[in-house]
């Protein structure tokens, strides 16, 4: 399921998570971003900026960031 900006309230789990290395993300506004670990679901999120959320995933995408050991 795709994040709709601004529409998508509930935690949604990335369907390219393996061996327990899950992210979820939502955005219930239209301003925001929210990421958290599904293994952490009472724990913190981090929330970016429309634009910072798009560059990131284009960079991920795309093969910029590199792959972390």
């Amino acid at each position: 399921m795709a994040i709709r900006q601004g529409a998508t309230a509930n935690w949604i789990k990335s369907s390219y998570s393996a061996n327990g290395a899950c992210v979820e993300v939502k955005s219930p506004v239209m301003e925001a971003i929210a990421v958290r670990d599904s293994k952490a679901q009472d724990g913190p999120s981090l929330t970016f900026a429309p634009d910072s959320w798009t560059s990131f995933v284009a960079g991920v995408t795309e093969g910029r960031l590199g792959r972390l050991a």
